[in-house]
């Protein structure tokens, strides 16, 4: 009695490590280095051939789209690891929101002489360290420097025209960024506590995705808005208590300057 062995015929959707590198664009180097650090699943292994599907696919391009995004390689790997369930555009979808800056201007390239030359004898080596400490103005190589908020960088030289120095506004800076943080942290305390930490007790079900995605996408703008008002408001308290200060302080100095007059006796 004879067995025939039935060969394994693969579908038009499994690929072979050669057919997925050249399906996503990456060298099959790549693909087996992805795969070692656990961003692939392991293939079907039919005989000795690894047969890899759509879901490969999907998640290699994922991975690209990551390290496009600036992401490294590690933080992928957690994102994965806390989002299996969900397919890669959603994940895609919210690491992208996550990531999108708050502001819609784009950092400046300045020459190292350009900001000598707009600052003169105001800008030193230590005010520049500070700066870049602040995080608001990074050397990029080659006596250049990228200002990522080109507003504050216009802030900073009409404060100069105003006769106000460089080293005071960053001062001004620093005290505004400091304060910003609070706010900024007691809004992300707020998303964690009232759509994250819910949506993972909940085992982060994978229809929910999009709706993670959205809250955060209304929480920009509602961060933005709340912080503007508020200020608008206290700047305007502040301004009126200070003004009333000073014109009263100016009241009690006119008071003081004037000549105090004597009684007239009468005549006997």
């Amino acid at each position: 009695m004879s067995i025939c062995k039935i060969a394994y015929v693969p579908d038009d959707t499994q690929l072979t490590i050669d057919e997925l590198a050249r399906q996503v664009g990456m060298t099959v180097r790549n693909v087996r280095a992805h795969q070692s650090r656990g961003l692939l699943p392991p293939p079907e292994i039919v005989g000795r051939t690894g047969f890899y599907g759509p879901e490969h696919v999907d998640r290699l391009e994922l991975v690209k789209d990551l390290q496009a995004e600036g992401f490294s390689l590690d933080v992928i790997k957690r994102i994965l690891a806390r989002a299996p369930g969900a397919n890669a555009a959603e994940v895609l979808s919210f690491t992208r929101a996550v990531a999108e800056p708050f502001v819609d201007e784009q950092p400046e390239l300045m020459q190292a002489d350009e900001l000598a030359g707009r600052w003169g004898d105001q800008i030193t080596p230590d005010l520049i360290r500070r700066v870049e400490k602040l995080g608001f103005v990074r050397p990029v190589g080659d006596g250049r420097y990228e200002v990522l908020s080109p507003r504050l960088q216009r802030v900073s030289e009409e404060l100069a025209g105003l006769g106000i120095p460089l080293e005071t506004a960053v001062d001004i800076t620093a005290t505004v960024k400091r304060h910003a943080q609070s706010v900024a942290n007691a809004y992300v305390a707020l998303f964690l506590e009232h759509v994250w930490r819910p949506f993972e007790h909940a085992g982060e079900p994978e229809d929910q995705w999009g709706e993670v995605r959205e809250s955060l996408d209304q929480l920009r703008p509602m961060a933005v808005e709340s912080l503007v008002a508020i200020f608008g408001i206290v700047m305007t308290q502040t301004v009126e208590k200070a003004l009333e200060r000073e014109l009263s302080r100016l009241g009690r100095e006119v008071t003081e300057r004037r000549p105090r007059r004597g009684r007239k006796r009468r005549p006997r």
